[in-house]
């Protein structure tokens, strides 16, 4: 686990940000499909990105701080051997610091 910070990412598109602009929660395909959001640490963000997004446009960065999350917060083992942050329920906007536009 990430111990310099209490800040979490999750990767989106504008489209599916802009979608549930009015709900006080987001959610996402996975957490009805898988029980989680995926989230990545501050390091995995560039490899999350390269691994799944690299023909995605119109991509949003969330930044959020794990401490304000109302969900639980698990670090699971993924199938490449590293723990990645899953927020298990839906993300309580409250808890996003930053929104960083990434294309």
């Amino acid at each position: 686990m990430n111990t310099k910070s209490n800040t979490i990412y999750h990767i989106t598109t504008l489209a599916a940000w802009v979608a549930q602009q009015a709900s006080d929660e987001y959610t996402t395909e996975s957490l009805n499909q898988e029980g989680f959001i995926h989230c990545s640490t501050k390091e995995q963000v560039k490899a999350t990105l390269e691994r799944y997004y690299s023909y995605t446009k119109d991509l949003l960065l969330l930044h959020i701080n794990s401490s304000g999350l109302l969900a639980e917060l698990k670090f699971e083992l993924a199938t490449n051997g590293e723990l990645f942050p899953h927020v298990f329920g839906k993300l309580n906007k409250s808890a996003i610091v930053e929104i960083e536009k990434l294309t």
